[in-house]
């Protein structure tokens, strides 16, 4: 079993005047064998006038700053911190009445034969501009993203654009959030690893040679926690922003080895920037998350972990099916909209392990959300994490959930290479344990991850020729993948000692020690 030592956690608030939550950062005080961890610490009951410049990875992207990376999708968020609360309440996104597209943008699939000058000529006679076009291999296609650029009502623009004959498809540029939520209240130990008995687990693996590709918001690369760990960087947003603290956190829960321990240490992350962190939250576009997947699945991708969630978009749909179509396991959060919102997609989609949240005491997670395809559930309520800057967080949502899965299913990969998708999820809803009424159920699916289990389970499975997913397939076979001996390892002794956290109360009364202040 993996030793605790304990680590004080010192609590603040804040109330910005565009932030709906509070954030809780944790003052790690480890002790003179571990260095020191700055946390994230933010103004605790000032006006907001009177906070100081934020770093990069809390500002927006009209500088202005916010104390949480994410809001969900669906139009109800988190969990309030008033004691007897436990239902989510309603989140900024419904409350500005976010719209589901970016106004005035619109996704075209064209002639592949047009040139730039001709694809730009065809935009200024329906009235449009062209922002960006490409191949996308994953597709086949070339896909233009256009702007109107009068008055025009986009439905009419949309209509008349799809009757060209060369253009293809037409659709909006649907919005899709990172399904990340606020800093809660409550014991925030670190309750995931024996909740998914991880110790156990990576006794038999830790996700060696196995790729994952995390389409997120950006990534801290050079945290402790994620030393050696990102493989391979892209921003499909083509930005300068600097790490975020959702990637960072996800990328955590996946591949952290230093203080923390992710569940699938040891594997390579392929670090794919498609959400910008704003003021309302991190959010992407359609064409964007196409420009993720299609790198993902041209860089090797094994597992693709998505924590995001929106509307059914046909484009990302096609997308999804088109990676499926390439062997490639995939993972998305269910989303944080809650019990009345309707399935989030890509989670929704039948080729992708949708996963729900649950909370240190095996309950649902109340912002999680419910639905005949949620196949599992894993850890989501206060989740200790890194975060930039070699700081941490404490955060909630499905978001984390996914990643943990998305880890369990590298740990079988590593343990069982020829695995499928298909075979992924069959284990992993198999050997997991039933949580809420008896067999699945719409809250949990088949219960709660068990990667000891899954692990133990996966070396069963006959073994095939294959060995991992390459990006590109040649004559619609999948190419062996053979493990080079320069593969970076991260490994860490399953004895050294991993960080819990004390209860508040415990916190708040160690910061009040000479030692600890």
């Amino acid at each position: 079993m993996l030793s605790a030592a304990l680590l004080s956690l010192t609590v603040f608030e804040s109330s910005p005047a565009h932030a709906q939550s509070t954030m809780r950062s944790p003052n790690l005080n480890l002790g003179s064998r571990v260095p020191s961890i700055n946390p994230t610490l933010p103004n605790a009951r000032f006006s907001p006038n009177l906070q100081p410049a934020c770093e990069h990875a809390f500002r927006g992207p009209d500088g202005e700053c916010f104390d949480r990376p994410a809001m969900s999708a669906g139009g109800r968020d988190g969990v309030s911190t008033k004691k007897g609360e436990n239902g989510p309440r309603n989140s900024k996104v419904q409350a500005a009445g976010k719209p589901r597209a970016v106004h005035n943008e619109l996704v075209a699939e064209i002639d592949g034969a047009l040139s730039q000058a001709e694809t730009d000529a065809l935009a200024r006679r329906h009235g449009l501009e062209r922002i960006a076009s490409q191949n996308f291999a994953l597709l086949g296609s070339t896909i233009g993203l256009f702007r109107i650029v009068d008055r025009r009502p986009i439905d009419a623009v949309r209509n008349k654009l799809a009757a060209d004959g060369r253009v293809r498809s037409v659709q909006f540029n649907f919005r899709h959030f990172l399904q990340d939520q606020k800093r809660s209240e409550g014991d925030p130990a670190q309750y995931a690893l024996a909740q998914l008995r991880l110790p156990q687990a990576h006794a038999l693996a830790r996700g060696m040679n196995v790729t994952i590709a995390v389409i997120d918001s950006g990534i801290d690369v050079k945290h402790p926690e994620l030393v050696n760990s990102v493989a391979d960087s892209f921003d499909a947003l083509g930005s300068r922003e600097g790490p975020h603290i959702h990637g960072t956190g996800i990328a955590g829960a996946i591949v952290a080895h230093a203080r923390l321990m992710g569940s699938a240490p040891e594997a390579r992350l392929l670090a794919i920037r498609a959400f910008s962190g704003g003021s309302t939250g991190g959010e992407s576009t359609s064409y964007v998350i196409l420009k993720g997947l299609d790198y993902a699945t041209e860089h090797g991708a094994q597992i693709i972990n998505m924590s995001f969630a929106g509307p059914k978009d046909p484009l990302i749909e096609r997308a999804v099916a088109a990676t499926a179509g390439r062997g490639i396991l995939m993972v998305a959060a269910a989303g944080n909209a809650g019990a009345k919102s309707p399935p989030l997609y890509p989670a929704a989609n039948p080729n992708v392990i949708a996963v729900s949240g649950i909370d240190a005491r095996e309950k649902l997670f109340a912002a999680s959300n419910r639905g005949n395809h949620i196949a599992l559930a894993a850890p989501g309520a206060d989740i200790f994490l890194p975060a930039p800057g070699e700081k941490y967080q404490i955060a909630s949502g499905t978001s984390f959930s996914a990643a943990y899965v998305s880890g369990v299913a590298a740990l079988m990969l590593e343990r069982n290479p020829a695995l499928k998708p298909g075979d992924i999820r069959e284990i992993l809803t198999r050997t997991a344990g039933d949580l809420g009424a008896p067999g699945r159920d719409d809250l949990f699916g088949a219960g709660k991850a068990d990667a000891f289990a899954a692990v133990t389970a996966a070396a069963a499975v006959p073994a095939a020729p294959l060995a991992a997913v390459s990006g590109k397939p040649a004559g619609g076979e999948t190419a062996v993948r053979t493990p080079s001996p320069n593969d970076a390892s991260v490994n860490r002794a399953l004895s050294d000692p991993m960080p819990s956290i004390a209860s508040e109360k415990s916190a708040k009364k160690a910061a009040d020690r000479p030692a600890a202040q």
